[in-house]
């Protein structure tokens, strides 16, 4: 079983290799499979910022492409300059997570405070089919 120091450990590795330099803002994201597999990813900027790959969108999109379709833990850590508090999904990686079932969010703070949240708390109307 995976712990979650280790999964935040991982989506900070993950971060290092983020490709970020328009923003500066390295992403890195670690997620748990229903089956138990730990997959990486980091976001991929691109200078039509339209085109940048958040990193739980590239992790996401990682395991589904090896068959994955369900997840249950993704943490996300942001290593970098930046003065930020934490780095929490934006909207749409909110939204893709839920499409997954991804039950347990994991942010860090950058004083190292773990926080745990369900989809429910970070995107309490999810669009479902």
């Amino acid at each position: 079983m995976i712990t979650d120091p280790e999964l935040i450990g991982a989506a900070r590795r993950a971060a290092l290799g983020a490709y970020a330099p328009y923003s500066e803002f390295h992403v890195g994201a670690a997620l748990v499979t229903e089956s138990g597999e730990m997959l990486t990813g980091s976001n991929v900027e691109n200078a039509a910022y339209g085109a940048t790959i958040c990193a739980e969108a590239n992790v996401i999109s990682t395991a589904v492409a090896a068959g994955a379709r369900k997840f249950s833990k993704l943490a996300v850590a942001c290593v970098d300059a930046i003065d930020v508090e934490s780095a929490y999904p934006c909207g749409n990686c909110r939204q893709l997570m839920n499409e997954f079932g991804v039950e347990t969010v994991i942010v860090t703070t950058a004083s190292g405070e773990i926080r745990h949240h369900t989809m429910a708390d970070l995107l309490p109307h999810g669009f479902n089919l």
